[in-house]
C-alpha cells in the first residue's frame, strides 16, 4: 500500500515535471513576441544572414530564459507542493509577472538604451510618470494572467495526448541547437567584423553572446586586441531636429587642430612653450573636457556635438555631421589631414572632407610630418574659403621621429610608477615633438584664419587600452581648447566648464550665421556661454561617465555604476542623483523620431 502511494506521488510529480517544462517552452515563445518590441529600438537586420541570425538567437535566448525561470521558480515547488491546481495557479502567477518585467524593460530600453538592473530600475522609479502612460500598465497585466491560466489549464488538460507524440526531444534539441548555434555564429561574426550581427550584442536583457576574444581566451589561444562596437541604437534619428536657417556674412578660413591625447596639464613652459605662449596670446579654456576617452568618441562629440550614446545611431552612417554638411552649402573647401585609420563610427563622420591620408608604415611621428606638410601644400592653393582639420596622432603612441633632439627629464606632479615614470617622459618627448610642428603650422597661416586647437581625448600612462577606454579621470578627459578669433575682441581666460559639445554650436553661430537654437542640432552650448547643464556626458553607448560639480559617476551597459570624487582619487559611497540621470538619458534619446 505504501509503496503503491509512493509511485503514485512519483507518477504525479513527473507528469507535473513533464507539463512544466511545456509550460515554460510556450512562455518561451510569448516572451519573443514580447521581445519583438527590443528591434523596434535597434533597427530591424538588413540582410538575410542578419534575420536568420536574429531568428535563432531570439529562439535560443528566450528559450534559455524561460527555462531558467522555470528552473528557478517553479521547479523547487513541484517537488514540495505536487497538486496540480496550486502549482497551475503559482506558475501562471510567475510567469505573468515575469514577462510584466519584460515587457518594462523593453519600455526602459526604449528610452534609455539600458536594461534592467538594480540602479536602472531606481532610475526608472523616479521617471514612472514619463515611462508608463494611459491603463496599459493596468489592463496588460490582467490580460497576461488570463493567458497564463488558460495556457497552464489547456496544457495540463492535454499532456497525456503531448506525451504521446513524443516530439520533447525534437524541441529540446532544436532549442540547443539554436543556442549553440547562435553563439558560434557570433563568435565568427565578431572575429570577422559582421556589424550586421554584432549590432545586436546589447539588444536582449542577460545577453552575453561569445566573442571571438573570450573563445580564444577560454582556449589558450592568443589574438589581437579588439574594440567591439556597441549595438546599433535606432534608425530613426531625427538629425537636425529642425532644418537649419543659417547665412554667413563673412567668411574666414577655419583650421582645426585636434590632437590625439593631449592632455590639459601638459601644456607649460617646460614641455610645449609655444603652445603655452599661443593660449596666453588667445582665447583659452581651463575647464574643457573631452565628449570621450577614445578617438571615435572624442572626435563624435568634435564634429557632430551630441554625445556618445547616438555614436552607433544607422542613421549617422550616411549622414555627415551638420558642421560640415553646412560648410559645404556655404561653399567653403573642406581637407582633412591625417593618419589612414580603421573603420570609424560613424561610418560618415569625414565624408564631407577631401581627405589627404598619410602612411603611418612603423612611425605616427613620420606620418604627423606629413600630414603637416601635405596641408601647407594644400593651404597655399586655395583661392576660396576654407576648412581644414589637421590631426596629429604622436602622443598616442609615446612617438617622436629618428634623429629628434627632446627635452630634460623632470619629476612628475603626481607620485607615479616606476613604468609610469618612463611613460611620463616619453610623453613629454611626443609633446615636444608636436609643440614644434604646431609652430611650424601656425607660423605659415595667416593671422586672418580661425584656429581651434584641442586634444581628442586626454591620456593615460598605461599600455592596457581597455584601463583608458574605462577610466574617466580628468587626466584622460581634461584637455587643452585654444581659440584664435581673427579681429576680435575676446576674453582671453575662461575659467568656467566648457566641453568638445560647444565646438559645432560656436561655428554654427558665431561664423556660419546659424540661427537654430543649440539643442535642435547639438548637445551642447556655445563656447562663449556659460553652460546652464550641471553634469557632461563622456563615453559611448557601451560605458560613460557622468561629470558633475563635485563628483564623476561611470556607468557601463548593464547598469552599474561607481562614484568618485572631483579627482578621480576615491570612490564614494552614495546613490547618484535620479534627476540629473534622467536629463542624461533624454538627452540620449531626444533626437529620435517617437
Amino acid at each position: 500500500m505504501v509503496k503503491r502511494k509512493k509511485e503514485m506521488v512519483r507518477d504525479r510529480v513527473s507528469r507535473l515535471v513533464s507539463w512544466g517544462h511545456w509550460f515554460a517552452f510556450f512562455n518561451g515563445f510569448l516572451a519573443m513576441i514580447v521581445g519583438i518590441r527590443y528591434l523596434d529600438s535597434v533597427g530591424y537586420p538588413e540582410t538575410l544572414l542578419g534575420w536568420c541570425y536574429l531568428a535563432i538567437s531570439t529562439i535560443g535566448h528566450f528559450s534559455f530564459l524561460a527555462f531558467i525561470v522555470y528552473l528557478v521558480l517553479v521547479f523547487p515547488v513541484t517537488l514540495l507542493l505536487p497538486y496540480s491546481k496550486i502549482l497551475r495557479g503559482f506558475a501562471a502567477v510567475v510567469a505573468t509577472l515575469s514577462l510584466c518585467i519584460l515587457l518594462y524593460d523593453t519600455i526602459i530600453y526604449d528610452d534609455y538604451g539600458l536594461h534592467l538592473s538594480p540602479f536602472v530600475f531606481d532610475l526608472a522609479w523616479a521617471d514612472l510618470n514619463a515611462l508608463l502612460r494611459g491603463t496599459s500598465y493596468i489592463i496588460t497585466p490582467l490580460g497576461i494572467i488570463a493567458l497564463e491560466l488558460t495556457l497552464a489549464n489547456f496544457l495540463w488538460k492535454r499532456i497525456e495526448k503531448i506525451h504521446k507524440v513524443n516530439c520533447g526531444n525534437k524541441v529540446v534539441a532544436f532549442v540547443g541547437i539554436c543556442f549553440v548555434s547562435s553563439h558560434l555564429i557570433h563568435i565568427w561574426a565578431d572575429a570577422a567584423d559582421i556589424s550586421e550581427i554584432t549590432q545586436l550584442d546589447d539588444a536582449y536583457p542577460l545577453s552575453y553572446p561569445a566573442t571571438a576574444r573570450s573563445f580564444m581566451e577560454s582556449h589558450g589561444i592568443e589574438g589581437k586586441n579588439t574594440t567591439r562596437r556597441g549595438s546599433d541604437l535606432r534608425s530613426s534619428l531625427n538629425y537636425p531636429i529642425t532644418p537649419l536657417q543659417c547665412s554667413a556674412e563673412a567668411q574666414p578660413n577655419i583650421l582645426l587642430i585636434t590632437i590625439n591625447n593631449l592632455r590639459a596639464d601638459m601644456v607649460d613652459v617646460n614641455t610645449m612653450p609655444y603652445l603655452t605662449q599661443y593660449s596666453e596670446d588667445n582665447q583659452s579654456f581651463h575647464q574643457h573636457l573631452s565628449g570621450g576617452t577614445q578617438f571615435d568618441s572624442g572626435m563624435f562629440s568634435i564634429l557632430y556635438g551630441l554625445q556618445g550614446s547616438y555614436i552607433n545611431a544607422a542613421g549617422l552612417n550616411h549622414t555627415t555631421p551638420v558642421l560640415t554638411q553646412t560648410l559645404k552649402q556655404q561653399n567653403y573647401q573642406l581637407g582633412l589631414f591625417a593618419t589612414q585609420e580603421s573603420e570609424l563610427q560613424p561610418g560618415a563622420i569625414f565624408s564631407d572632407f577631401e581627405p589627404t591620408t598619410s602612411k603611418v608604415n612603423d612611425s605616427y611621428a613620420d606620418a604627423d610630418i606629413q600630414s603637416v606638410a601635405a596641408f601647407k601644400n594644400w593651404q597655399a592653393t586655395q583661392t576660396t574659403p576654407w576648412f581644414g582639420m589637421l590631426n596629429l596622432r604622436s602622443p598616442e603612441t609615446y612617438d617622436t621621429p629618428v634623429g629628434f633632439l627632446g627635452i630634460e627629464t623632470v619629476k612628475a606632479d603626481k607620485k607615479l610608477k616606476p613604468a609610469q615614470r618612463v611613460l611620463f617622459n616619453q610623453y613629454r618627448q611626443s609633446l615636444s615633438f608636436i609643440d614644434q610642428k604646431l609652430k611650424e603650422v601656425l607660423e605659415a597661416t595667416s593671422d586672418d584664419t580661425l584656429v581651434i586647437i584641442t586634444g581628442v581625448s586626454g591620456k593615460l600612462f598605461t599600455s592596457n587600452p581597455d584601463e583608458a577606454r574605462r577610466n574617466m579621470s580628468p587626466a584622460n578627459v581634461h584637455v587643452p581648447m585654444i581659440i584664435h578669433w581673427p579681429g576680435q575682441a575676446t576674453s582671453k581666460h575662461v575659467n568656467y566648464r566648457t566641453s568638445h559639445y560647444g565646438i559645432v554650436p560656436t561655428l554654427m553661430t558665431q561664423v556660419l550665421g546659424c540661427t537654430n537654437a543649440a539643442t535642435d542640432y547639438s548637445a551642447g552650448r556655445s563656447l562663449l556661454e556659460p553652460d546652464t547643464e550641471s553634469w557632461v556626458y563622456i563615453g559611448d553607448s557601451r560605458i560613460f561617465g557622468i561629470y558633475q560639480k563635485s563628483e564623476i559617476t561611470v556607468i557601463d551597459r548593464h547598469g552599474q555604476y561607481r562614484i568618485y570624487d572631483e579627482n578621480f582619487d576615491k570612490r564614494l559611497r552614495k546613490k547618484m542623483s535620479a534627476p540629473e540621470l534622467i536629463e542624461v538619458m533624454r538627452e540620449g534619446r531626444r533626437m529620435y523620431h517617437h
